[in-house]
């Protein structure tokens, strides 16, 4: 009794202490492989309650899986912070409890994560330097096919998953970005929302992109190819949605000219309401883990949130909502 006592009297004077929220569980499958692909771990996150009940949940497909839960696994020792997130952001009722599937990169992440119908429509002067700094040829056509026919279906057999597209999503930053929405064209049935942090728009870029003569030069056919590949893309504003956003310094301040002109392209599309499309700069952001954790309550929040998302990060008061395309 008097143990009790001590801890309810603790939970009254402790700022915090009572409203710690219920962690989810990380679990890793067995390393999962395709033709052509090599093997990588499966993490899954499970949200609070998971094990308790029959509920079934949306599911999002994350790229990039070793950076999202486990510093020990991550670049550089930081990671995205995912599940504490998602486990406060579900403790404080702004979204709804979901499964997070984080698939692993491997060493041809580059080369995985390019989305093969853009790139095609580079000159093949861009193509070839980008192949031979990758060592090899565009997989992300059979990477897709690897999520959708062999990754979902075994998530969907052995969890509670809301298997249809309007409840499963894609994320991922960086190039993962590029993957996640170019997913969402390529599989308009079967994902329903995709999410890119700092969205790598050039598909490759090396030093000589310091050089902005070169950097321009490449952002022209860059955008073109972008702007080809979106007009026809198949995309509806009425069932599907849309998170884009970038930091200014050090890569990121490649993305602020790239994403004024994918902003205008969606906007033809009819992609012009942040209920369905959302571009956000965050001012002093960089291009790393620790950045993507500062605001990853805002694209989860857009991705599943009870109500619609402020488009402006509690993390970061530097955001800039961009969807009216301002152009800032």
């Amino acid at each position: 009794m008097r143990l009790l006592l001590t801890l309810f009297v603790l939970a009254l004077v402790t700022p915090g202490l009572a409203a710690q929220p219920v962690a989810g569980t990380v679990l890793r499958l067995e390393p999962m492989g395709a033709d052509g692909l090599e093997a990588r771990p499966i993490s899954i996150y499970l949200p609070p309650g998971y094990a308790d009940g029959e509920r079934a949940y949306p599911v999002i497909y994350a790229m990039d899986g070793q950076n999202l839960f486990e510093p020990g696994y991550s670049y550089a020792g930081v990671e995205w912070g995912l599940d504490e997130t998602m486990d406060r952001l579900i403790a404080a009722g702004r979204i709804r409890p979901a499964i997070i599937v984080g698939i692993w990169n491997t060493s041809a992440r580059a080369r995985e994560y390019a989305p093969q119908a853009v790139f095609d429509r580079f000159a093949a002067s861009a193509r070839a330097q980008a192949l031979e700094s990758w060592g090899g040829g565009v997989v992300s056509d059979a990477f897709l096919r690897f999520v959708v026919e062999d990754i979902k279906p075994l998530i969907d057999s052995r969890y509670r998953t809301r298997p249809e597209g309007a409840d499963t999503a894609l994320m991922g930053s960086s190039m993962g970005g590029l993957i996640s929405l170019y997913g969402l064209t390529q599989y308009p049935d079967t994902f329903a929302a995709a999410a890119g942090l700092s969205t790598h728009w050039p598909i490759f870029a090396d030093a000589s992109f310091q050089d902005p003569h070169i950097a321009d030069a490449w952002r022209e056919q860059a955008l073109a190819a972008w702007s080809d590949y979106l007009e026809d893309a198949p995309l509806d504003p009425a069932r599907h949605r849309i998170w884009l956003d970038h930091g200014t310094i050090n890569l990121d301040n490649l993305y602020p000219a790239y994403q004024v002109a994918i902003d205008a392209v969606m906007a033809q599309r009819g992609f012009d309401d942040r209920a369905h499309y959302r571009s956000t700069r965050y001012d002093g952001a960089d291009h790393n883990e620790a950045a993507w954790n500062a605001r990853l309550a805002d694209p989860l929040v857009f991705l599943l949130g009870v109500g619609q998302a402020d488009g402006t990060s509690s993390a970061d008061p530097q955001a800039t909502d961009r969807t009216s395309r301002d152009g800032g």
